[in-house]
C-alpha cells in the first residue's frame, strides 16, 4: 500500500538500465512536471532510467496539483499537521523507492534524488536517512527541514549538491546557505550553484551542474 505512488517512467536510451534518477517534484505540481527533464538529460546519461512520483496527497491549494505535506501559510494547517504529514510521506516514498530499486534491480549506490521545491526538502529529509547511501541528492530551490535534527537522525551521508536561484520569491535564497552550513557541520559532502537571476525555477546553468554532478556520481 505505502509503495503505491504513481509515477511516470522514462526508459533508458540505450536500452540497459545501470541507474536511476528519481525528481520529486514541488507544491502543488505533480511527476510529469519534472520527468520532462529526462528529454535534455537522457541523450547524456544513456543507461538511466528516470522515474518521477506523484506526491501522495492532493493539494488544497491546486485542483490537480499533488503535495508532500501542506504548507500553513498557504492551506491555513498547522505546523504539527505539516511535520506529521512530511513524515508520513517520507515513508511513503521510502516504500516507492525501495520498490523501485527491487523492479530495477539497482542498489542505492545506482540512484540520484534530484529534486524541485518541496521535492528538494523530502530529498535532504529521506537520504541521509537511508540504510545505505545514495549515489547523491541534488536539492533545487529547497530548504532543509529541521536542520537541529540532522547531525542526531542521520545514517548515511550521501554527497549533496544545492543548487538555488538568487531571485527566488518562493523560499528565500538564504535557505541555501543554511542548509549547506547543516550539512557540513553533519559531515556531508557538500556543493553549491547559484543560478544568478533566477527566480523559482531551474535555469539552464543549473541543470548544466546537476547533469556535470550526476554523471560524475552515477559514472
Amino acid at each position: 500500500m505505502t509503495a503505491g505512488l504513481k509515477f511516470g517512467r522514462r526508459a533508458p536510451v540505450s536500452g540497459k538500465v545501470r541507474n536511476m534518477v528519481v525528481f520529486l517534484h514541488g507544491y502543488g505540481a505533480n511527476g510529469d512536471d519534472l520527468l520532462g527533464l529526462a528529454d535534455p538529460l537522457s541523450g547524456h546519461m544513456r543507461d538511466t532510467v528516470f522515474i518521477a512520483p506523484d506526491a501522495p496527497d492532493a493539494c488544497s491549494g491546486t485542483p490537480f496539483g499533488r503535495q508532500w505535506f501542506g504548507i500553513p501559510a498557504f492551506d491555513g494547517s498547522s505546523l504539527a499537521d505539516a511535520m506529521a504529514a512530511m513524515d508520513k510521506s517520507a515513508l511513503q516514498l521510502n516504500a516507492f523507492l525501495d520498490a523501485r530499486l527491487a523492479d530495477e534491480g539497482l542498489s542505492d549506490a545506482q540512484v540520484m534524488l534530484l529534486g524541485f521545491s518541496q521535492g528538494a526538502m523530502m530529498s535532504l529529509h529521506v537520504a541521509p536517512r537511508r540504510k545505505t547511501p545514495f549515489a547523491g541528492v541534488i536539492a533545487i530551490s529547497g530548504r532543509l527541514i529541521r536542520p537541529d535534527r540532522l547531525q542526531t537522525e542521520l545514517v548515511v551521508k550521501p554527497p549533496v549538491l544545492l543548487i538555488h536561484g538568487d531571485q527566488d520569491p518562493v523560499v528565500d535564497f538564504a535557505e541555501m546557505g543554511k542548509a549547506g552550513d547543516a550539512l557540513v557541520a553533519a559531515g556531508l559532502e557538500t556543493f553549491g550553484h547559484v543560478m544568478k537571476g533566477t527566480g523559482h525555477g531551474i535555469a539552464p546553468d543549473g541543470l548544466g551542474i546537476a547533469l556535470a554532478f550526476m554523471k560524475e556520481r552515477l559514472g
